[in-house]
């Protein structure tokens, strides 16, 4: 698949561009007129616009729509022009927004004071909203941004940006055929799939913040990725180009790390339901067929891959998933036994380890409590603590506590 990203991405601009471009060479010549001296007055600005306008969006949702929202009722003429303005664009809408955008940012600052077992929960609710924001921007702001694209290149009249007006480009008749529903047809599918690239790589930073043990990691990536949003939206407002150009980079590298941005997501959307809904007091093991994510020491089979692990007739272990979840089913025979694999037991979710503690699998939050089960009926050789679970456990050992229980299931 990655051998046809320059064709992708090339063909997908010529079919934005390519109808700007026979406007261009259809419209009449322009008549002069006095522009002004900072502002692009080009036929393509529009395009430059809604690049950045979509990228930026995606990178943030409920920010860069309840930003966009904000941005319009500002600049809107008069109150009729506010009144008629869709409903992201209404105080009722972006000012909540804005005040929620503020609390996460609150909860980011403070979160490296704040013990990780209290701000994990914190963490998933918010990748909800990133999720639930996502879908509504992708489905309503995004094609009003888009169609407001198109109408300031073929519409007439005074809706028409002053910019597009002299040019002439404003209204295209190609033998007095009005093809702006191609360009409709053309922009909308093309910013949706934009969207949903540069929303995966962002939305698998949240994902990361509910990995990650520490605060000042959660805080950092935060930090990063509202810097890159900021960067694109300054950019825009003195050139929209610069700011075309940093949102077609980071469209290119959301596209070569899609694969990678799509098993991060699966995995954080099942780890946040089952830890809301605490689907671990609804579930046991199986002996075989046990739904997983791939760990990073399973060969050739890509990192948090969702699948399933069952028992093949020779008694031995295969990992059964579907790339995307939807093409054909592939089979990773694990070629380690069962009996040197154990069940680590971590602080917020187990892997299934190696002898040298190495992931081979990581268990979903369902299987919290259920270690014990799990590695009696796949016959594993134990279950130990790992990571922060186990440095609790060596703390409390070293204190002349109790550690952590680690023995061989029963045979």
């Amino acid at each position: 698949m990655k051998r046809f990203a320059p064709v992708v991405l090339l063909l997908s601009l010529l079919l934005v561009v390519a109808p700007f471009g026979i406007a261009a060479a259809t419209a009449p010549a322009p008549a002069p007129a006095p522009a002004p001296a900072k502002k692009d007055a080009s036929p393509a600005a529009p395009i430059a616009a809604a690049i950045s306008t979509v990228t930026g969006i995606a990178i943030s949702p409920l920010l860069g729509t309840s930003g966009y929202g904000a941005y319009k009722w500002f600049t809107a003429k008069d109150d009729a022009a506010k009144a008629a303005l869709p409903w992201f664009a209404q105080v009722k809408f972006w000012l909540p927004a804005l005040l929620i955008v503020a609390a996460c940012a609150l909860k980011d600052t403070f979160g490296a004071m704040v013990p990780t077992g209290l701000k994990k929960p914190l963490d998933m609710l918010e990748t909800v909203e990133n999720k639930f924001s996502g879908l509504v921007a992708a489905g309503a702001v995004v094609p009003f941004a888009m169609d407001t694209l198109t109408k300031m290149v073929f519409a007439g009249g005074a809706g028409v940006a002053p910019e597009l007006a002299h040019t002439g480009v404003a209204a295209i008749h190609l033998a007095a055929f009005d093809v702006s529903w191609l360009l409709d047809l053309l922009t909308i599918p093309f910013g949706i799939a934009v969207y949903v690239l540069v929303w995966l790589a962002s939305h698998a930073i949240n994902v990361l913040i509910i990995l990650s043990p520490w605060g000042a990691i959660d805080a950092g990536l935060k930090a990063m990725r509202t810097a890159l949003l900021g960067l694109i939206t300054v950019s825009a407002t003195m050139n929209p180009w610069i700011s075309a150009v940093l949102s077609l980079v980071v469209i290119v590298v959301a596209y070569f790390i899609a694969g990678w941005a799509f098993r991060l997501t699966i995995f954080g959307s099942i780890f946040t339901w089952e830890f809301i809904t605490r689907r671990r007091n609804r579930f046991a093991p199986a002996a075989s067929d046990n739904a997983m994510f791939a760990g990073a020491h399973l060969d050739d089979v890509p990192i948090r891959t969702y699948g399933r692990l069952v028992k093949a007739a020779n008694g031995g272990l295969e990992f059964v998933y579907r790339p995307w979840l939807f093409l054909a089913p592939r089979t990773k025979v694990v070629t380690t036994p069962a009996a040197k694999l154990a069940v680590g037991t971590g602080a917020f979710f187990s892997d299934i380890i190696d002898a040298d503690d190495r992931t081979v699998f990581t268990l979903p939050p369902r299987y919290r409590g259920h270690e014990e089960s799990l590695a009696r009926l796949c016959a594993f050789a134990e279950v130990r603590p790992i990571g922060l679970h186990k440095a609790w456990s060596q703390l409390r050992e070293m204190l002349g506590g109790k550690a952590v229980r680690s023995e061989a299931p029963a045979a």
